[in-house]
């Protein structure tokens, strides 16, 4: 793949090696996350196939425009894990690197003798993120699960759908990002503690323990209440009102009206001052008991107007309000594109194509887009010369198929 230039600075995790295992979503979003701002992220693959998600949905010159996303400011090394020989190899690199990152199964790692065990043992000062659908401890240990089983167990599928129908599920493996993202945390917070320390760790993160940390106050409301909160659709049980209303033209407007001053100057724009100034109405609790006629009253105007017409009445009014966005909305929004969220990449055979940009925006160490998703193997010589093999022994590795990729690549 064609590079793009590398930003100015390096970021602020410039210096830190990431070793990533394991495949798909959640590990490689994290070591994604990691790579944005500045880390140098290896990327290990299985020879001949690569990671899955080079071929999941859509596919550009034969490889997912996906990958472009997630595999952005990676070096790609082509090793077969299950091999003894590839196993050495993984030790010598996590033996230099600060930290690791694996979302197999539990005990694979044991199994090939690349447990916290064995390479803490190598390197103490390695920090060592799991992700898996249950935990590395617990009776569900050693159950297979995918974000969207955990998205399940963690409370929030039984949310998202509308009362009495199926529950769906969110159209992302939102499951897998959570899980992602609370690793990343678990990681930066590892990275501190050694800095103090000089001690490694070993982060659990379970898919399903990411949802639930988001699900707010299902929990406590049960502990006390008893109360099983069920699924409401496009509105937020016990807050109001806060929903999605159609507009004339067919589309819906999302309006967010559930502050006590932002009530009322709703209630004033749509004309309903009466139920702005009602003072049983003053406040989230009475606008809960009577939730359904503020939603009819909103519901109403809304049917009169456009969905533009509507938003530029909300934003007149200043109440939270938006409409539904699909990806063409979002690549024509110019919100998107002043904030460096519409990023293009220039591919291997010219053409180019829109990734999103860095999140989260940092002032004085911005992340940065340094070089393209690689091909599979794209960079084996290369890291394994810097552990120190010689290229004769990279081409015997290569003969016995334990690793491959590396020269003639670009």
């Amino acid at each position: 793949m064609q590079a793009t230039p590398a930003p100015a600075a390096g970021g602020p995790l410039a210096g830190i090696k990431v070793l990533e295992l394991g495949q798909l979503i959640a590990g490689p979003f994290a070591a994604k996350t990691l790579g944005d701002f500045g880390a140098d992220v290896v990327k290990i693959e299985p020879p001949g196939t690569g990671d899955p998600l080079r071929k999941w949905r859509l596919l550009k010159g034969g490889t997912s425009l996906w990958w472009q996303v997630q595999s952005r400011n990676k070096r790609s090394v082509a090793l077969d894990l299950k091999q003894p020989a590839a196993q050495e190899i993984v030790r010598k690199l996590a033996a230099e690197a600060d930290v690791l990152i694996e979302n197999f199964r539990p005990g694979a790692m044991e199994g090939w003798g690349l447990g916290p065990d064995q390479l803490l043992e190598i390197n103490p000062r390695l920090v060592m993120l799991r992700i898996s659908g249950y935990g590395q401890s617990g009776p569900y240990r050693d159950k297979p699960g995918f974000g969207v089983v955990a998205e399940a167990m963690g409370g929030l599928r039984h949310l998202t759908a509308e009362p009495g129908r199926v529950p769906v599920r969110v159209g992302v493996s939102i499951g897998d990002t959570l899980a992602s993202l609370h690793g990343v945390i678990g990681v930066l917070m590892a990275l501190h503690h050694r800095h103090a320390s000089g001690k490694g760790q070993v982060i659990d993160v379970a898919l399903y323990e990411a949802v639930f940390n988001c699900m707010e106050s299902l929990l406590p409301e049960y502990s006390a209440f008893g109360a099983v909160r069920g699924p409401a659709g496009s509105a937020l049980p016990g807050i109001a009102p806060t929903n999605a209303y159609q507009c004339r033209d067919g589309g819906y407007v999302l309006v967010a009206g559930n502050g006590d001053s932002i009530y009322r100057r709703l209630m004033a724009a749509i004309g309903r001052s009466d139920l702005g100034e009602d003072p049983a109405l003053a406040d989230n609790a009475g606008r809960v008991r009577r939730v359904d006629e503020i939603d009819a009253a909103i519901g109403a105007w809304a049917a009169l107007h456009s969905v533009d017409e509507a938003l530029a009445m909300m934003d007149a009014a200043q109440v939270p309000a938006g409409k539904i966005y699909t990806v063409a909305d979002i690549a024509a929004d110019p919100h998107y594109k002043a904030r460096g969220m519409l990023e293009q990449v220039t591919l291997a055979d010219g053409s180019t194509v829109a990734v999103p940009g860095i999140v989260p925006k940092l002032s004085l160490t911005p992340g940065g887009h340094r070089r393209n998703a690689p091909d599979l193997g794209q960079d084996t010589d290369s890291v394994l010369r810097e552990i120190g093999l010689t290229a004769q022994q990279i081409a015997a590795l290569k003969e016995r198929g334990i690793v491959a990729g590396g020269a003639g690549l670009s």
